[in-house]
C-alpha cells in the first residue's frame, strides 16, 4: 500500500506524503550494497546468501513499511529488519553499507531509546563480522571499529532528529483531529442555541399576539352571549370589535410568517401603535384608560420598538385578564437616553397564581435584557410594571 494512501478514514501525515523519495534512496542503497557484496572475493555461498537477504530486506522495505509506519504496527516490522539485515551483514561484512538504510528506518519505528539501543548494536555488526570470520587480528578491524563507534554517534543524533519528526507530524496530526471535532461540536452548539433561541423568540411573537388576539375575541363572544337577548346594540358592537381584532390578528399572524415584524408597527409609529393599544382595552371592557405618549418619541431601531410594543400589549393584557382594575394609566416617554414604559392599574394585583408566575412577564423580561433594558413590577394597592430600554 502506498504511504500516501489514507487508511481507515484517516488522513495521512504530512511528512508521508514525499515517503516516496525515502524508498528511492532506500533502493539505491539495496543495490548498491547487493553491487558491493557479489564484486567482493570470497566463497559464493556467503555472498549469494548476503544479497538474498538484501533483496528481502528491499521488499519489506517497499511493502510494508508505509503500512507499518500509519498503522503503529512497528515492533514486528523492525524486529524484522534488523534480524534479516543480521544475516546479510553476518554472511558478507560488506553488506553493512545497508544500514544506511536500515537504521532511519528502526528511528521512524521505534521510540527514541530503543531504536538507539538497537540501531547500535547493528552497527556493531559488520566489526563482529569481520571477528568471526578472520578472528582478532585481522587489520580492517582497526578502522571498523573506530569507524563503527562514529556510526554510532551519528546514528543517535540521526534516530533522535527522525523520531522527533515523526512525533511532532503525530501530534500535530492529533491536534488537528482534536481541532475539527472541537470545532464540529462548537458548531453543534452553536445550532442547538438558534434554534433554543428562535424557538423562545417565536413562542414570545405568538403569546403576545395571536394569543391575547383570540383571548380579546373569546371575552368578546362571551359578552355578546349574554348580551343578544338583552342589549342587541352592545352586543352588535362587541361583535364587531372581535370581527376588528380577529382581522388584525390575522393580518398580525402573515406579518409574521412573512418578516416576524408586528403589523402595527409596519402601519405607523411606535407610540400611534401603542396607543391602539390603550383604546382596544378601553373599548372592550369599560375601563379608564389614560395614555400619556409625547407626540414625538426618538428613532429608536425596530427591535427595540417590538420589545416596547409586545411589552404594552402584555401589560394590558394582564389587566384585562387578572387586575379588575377600574382605572389604568400607561405612559411612554424618553428621557436621559432611556425609553421607559409605565403601566399602572388599581386592580387586585398579583395572586400566587397569577402572571408573575406565568409566561407572559419572563416574556417581558426576557425581550428587555434581549436589547440592554430591564423590566420592574411593583405589587402593592397599585400595581406597576416598568420597562427601561436604552434609546
Amino acid at each position: 500500500m502506498p504511504p500516501d494512501v489514507p487508511v481507515d478514514g484517516r488522513p495521512v501525515d504530512a511528512w508521508l506524503r514525499f515517503f516516496w523519495l525515502w524508498h528511492v534512496g532506500f533502493a539505491l542503497d539495496y543495490a548498491f550494497t547487493a553491487w558491493l557484496v557479489l564484486s567482493d572475493g570470497g566463497p559464493p555461498a556467503p555472498r549469494l546468501t548476503s544479497v538474498a537477504a538484501v533483496a528481502v530486506l528491499a521488499i519489506l522495505s517497499a511493502a510494508f513499511l508505509g503500512r507499518a509506519l500509519r498503522r503503529r504496527g512497528t515492533v514486528a516490522f523492525s524486529v524484522a529488519m534488523l534480524a534479516v539485515t543480521t544475516v546479510a551483514v553476518l554472511a558478507d561484512a560488506s553488506a553493512g553499507f545497508v544500514l544506511f538504510s536500515v537504521c532511519p528506518i528502526v528511528s521512524m519505528c521505534l521510540t527514541r531509546v530503543t531504536a538507539a539501543l538497537l540501531t547500535s548494536l547493528a552497527i556493531l555488526l559488520p566489526p563482529l563480522s569481520v571477528l568471526l570470520r578472520y578472528g582478532p587480528h585481522e587489520s580492517s578491524l582497526a578502522v571498523l571499529v573506530p569507524m563503527s563507534a562514529l556510526m554510532i554517534v551519528f546514528s543517535v543524533c540521526m534516530g533522535t532528529w527522525f523520531g522527533r519528526v515523526v512525533r511532532e507530524s503525530q501530534e500535530r496530526g492529533a491536534l488537528i483531529e482534536q481541532l475539527e471535532a472541537s470545532r464540529a461540536e462548537v458548531a453543534r452548539l452553536s445550532h442547538e442555541a438558534g434554534t433554543s433561541t428562535e424557538r423562545e423568540r417565536l413562542a414570545r411573537e405568538i403569546h403576545d399576539t395571536l394569543a391575547q388576539g383570540f383571548t380579546s375575541i373569546l371575552t368578546l363572544l362571551q359578552a355578546v352571549e349574554s348580551e343578544m337577548d338583552s342589549d342587541p346594540v352592545m352586543a352588535r358592537r362587541h361583535v364587531e370589535l372581535a370581527s376588528r381584532t380577529a382581522r388584525e390578528n390575522l393580518a398580525e399572524a402573515r406579518t409574521m410568517v412573512a418578516a416576524l415584524t408586528p403589523s402595527a408597527l409596519t402601519t405607523g409609529s411606535l407610540a400611534q401603535a401603542v396607543r391602539r393599544q390603550a383604546e382596544r382595552l378601553a373599548e372592550e371592557t369599560g375601563i379608564d384608560v389614560r395614555c400619556r405618549i409625547p407626540d414625538r418619541l426618538p428613532a429608536l431601531p425596530t427591535v427595540t420598538e417590538v420589545v416596547l410594543l409586545r411589552a404594552a400589549q402584555e401589560a394590558l393584557s394582564n389587566v384585562r385578564k387578572h387586575a379588575k382594575a377600574n382605572h389604568v394609566s400607561l405612559d411612554l416617554d424618553a428621557e436621559d437616553s432611556l425609553v421607559r414604559l409605565i403601566v399602572t392599574d388599581d386592580g387586585v394585583g398579583f395572586g400566587q397564581d397569577g402572571p408573575a408566575r406565568g409566561f407572559g412577564l419572563k416574556s417581558m423580561r426576557d425581550r428587555a435584557r434581549q436589547v440592554g433594558g430591564t423590566m420592574t413590577v411593583r405589587a402593592g394597592e397599585r400595581t406597576t410594571v416598568t420597562v427601561e430600554v436604552p434609546a
